[in-house]
């Protein structure tokens, strides 16, 4: 008789099996840890988005769970390990996500790539996957764009997403070939800064404009924010 009809066995009988086999007591052990795990994460992705590095505990992780603090230990040296784990949890999907929208576009535009072409591979399929992602996504966009700003949150980004951006600026180059590479690196510049202003989701410009902007309206920084920085490096070759 084999295990499963031995379960079913002792189940119509109203008693739990005897036998339990090992592999799936110890897949439920591993989804046990992992879903620890993400709880912790979740929890200190909210808290490094609001407070940062430096305005948050692991005292105030392991309050957010509802667990004792050195639990987190089991899983985390230090707090600067669970921000590391927090920002490295995510980097990898967005960053493979623009590769391929890069490559996609590549391919697409072939010898005749445009500076707004390239920046909507680049910026669109971010702002979807923040925006499409939910809260968690949402939390980590801001996340980023709070710590990008720090020694600490710089050396990450160059870390996981340098590929990425160096992507970016060689097919901008391409698309403008009589513009130095000082032009192109300021122009990705300004348009990182835009990104991470949006990503921050302050907002301020549901003050400034009386309700008529919503800092969390991705789609609407969608449609226009390609399109504006696109212009932008188009006038840089006259500072030269």
């Amino acid at each position: 008789m084999t295990d499963a009809n031995l379960s079913a066995l002792f189940a119509d009988k109203g008693f739990s099996p005897v036998y339990e086999d090992p592999k799936r007591q110890s897949r439920s052990k591993a989804q046990q840890r992992a879903d620890s795990l993400e709880q912790i994460l979740d929890a200190a992705e909210y808290l490094f988005s609001k407070h940062g590095l430096y305005g948050v505990t692991l005292r105030d992780v392991a309050h957010r769970v509802g667990i004792h603090t050195t639990l987190l230990h089991y899983y985390f040296k230090d707090k600067r390990n669970v921000f590391e784990a927090v920002f490295a949890r995510r980097a990898g999907v967005t960053s493979n996500r623009r590769i391929a929208a890069l490559e996609q576009y590549e391919k697409e535009a072939g010898d005749r790539p445009t500076v707004e072409g390239a920046l909507h591979a680049f910026l669109d399929t971010d702002l979807d996957l923040y925006y499409e992602g939910g809260e968690s996504w949402m939390n980590y966009a801001a996340f980023c764009a709070r710590v990008s700003n720090t020694p600490d949150g710089a050396a990450l980004m160059d870390a996981h997403f340098d590929p990425v951006v160096l992507r970016l600026v060689d097919i901008l180059k391409r698309a403008l070939p009589d513009y130095s590479d000082e032009d192109i690196f300021w122009g990705y510049h300004f348009v990182t800064g835009a990104l991470m202003n949006t990503l921050a989701r302050t907002g301020r410009i549901e003050r400034l404009s009386g309700g008529v902007c919503r800092s969390d309206d991705f789609p609407a920084v969608k449609k226009r924010i390609a399109k504006f920085m696109a212009a932008g490096f188009l006038t840089l070759k006259d500072s030269t």
